[in-house]
């Protein structure tokens, strides 16, 4: 199944968090905090202004980004989670 997010939303793929701490500790899930970059996996078309016109994303498929914490909308799509948020939500690209 494939999902085209609408209008300035992105669909995104949060990085794995590691599974031990740099001291070889080994994290339980209940201590894990959820990561805040991801993938891009897909983009809207872009956001509609007051005026009507669509101004593209300044995102694209496959960039590196960096979100807020409680950003955006979990979802699960054959089996695999997501996060559904506007573009506003994120907060920049990594390079």
């Amino acid at each position: 199944m494939q999902v085209r997010p609408l209008h300035d939303r992105v669909l995104v793929k949060r990085f794995i968090e590691e599974e031990k701490s740099k001291g070889g500790i080994f994290i339980p899930d209940t201590a894990k905090e959820k990561p805040v970059q991801g993938e891009v996996i897909a983009v809207g078309s872009g956001r509609i202004s007051d005026d009507g016109t669509v101004r593209a994303l300044d995102v694209k498929k496959g960039d590196r980004i960096l979100f807020g914490k409680y950003a955006g909308t979990e979802i699960k799509i054959e089996g695999d989670e997501y996060l559904m948020m506007r573009e506003e939500d994120i907060l920049g690209i990594v390079q």
